[in-house]
């Protein structure tokens, strides 16, 4: 799907994937000390805007134009202290420029249901982690590859899924993981597995994929 694709699917609904943020993302990151974020493929900004609202200055990434005038249309809402700490770009996360605003490095990196072919999403989670300062925190989360089969919803080309195992074995070294499994999400349709990861950057093996 092309940016042209995604720009048709925003322009279509009104919030194509609503307001509140993501359940995982609260319940794991409300404990954490607010400081710098990167929000991957961020959409309409509720995953930034959540974090904005609780002190984090975060950089959003997304491919659609038209989703990233949607997240700055909605942040306008909030009082400016919020707004402030806001900075939507529109760019492929592939190759965009990831530089925290203050340019020491990101304390917490999403990719949430960022679903790419495996190279491609190799890339961009090694540029997330190189992103991020010691010991900072990247969470991952998406459509488990077991979804296609047992879950509602979701891509259905297992190219572009992944399970936590994988990304685990491919990634270590690179993260220490604190947290991997399959949470299962109940939607309208039915209950979608996911996959979720979360680990802090490891100070051993070498910088990839700047």
């Amino acid at each position: 799907m092309d940016a042209a694709a995604w720009d048709k699917k925003y322009e279509e609904t009104e919030l194509v994937w609503g307001a509140p943020p993501n359940e995982l993302l609260v319940e794991y990151a409300t404990a954490l000390p607010h400081g710098q974020a990167l929000d991957l493929a961020c959409g309409e900004g509720r995953n930034a805007l959540w974090l904005a609202t609780r002190g984090w200055e975060v950089t959003g990434i997304d491919y659609s134009a038209v989703a990233i005038e949607k997240a700055r249309t909605i942040a306008a809402r909030s009082p400016r202290s919020v707004l402030d700490r806001l900075d939507y770009r529109c760019g492929d996360v592939t190759v965009a420029e990831y530089a925290s605003r203050n340019g020491q490095g990101y304390d917490l990196a999403l990719l949430l249901y960022l679903h790419l072919p495996a190279p491609q999403r190799t890339l961009v989670v090694n540029r997330a982690i190189n992103s991020l300062k010691p010991d900072g925190i990247l969470m991952i989360l998406g459509h488990d590859r077991s979804n296609i089969d047992y879950g509602v919803g979701g891509p259905k080309d297992p190219e572009i899924l992944y399970t936590p195992e994988e990304l685990m074995q491919e990634f270590q070294g690179r993260l220490e993981f604190e947290i991997a499994g399959n949470p299962h999400r109940h939607t309208e349709t039915g209950i979608a597995v996911d996959a979720l990861v979360i680990g802090r950057k490891s100070g051993v093996g070498n910088a990839k994929n700047g």
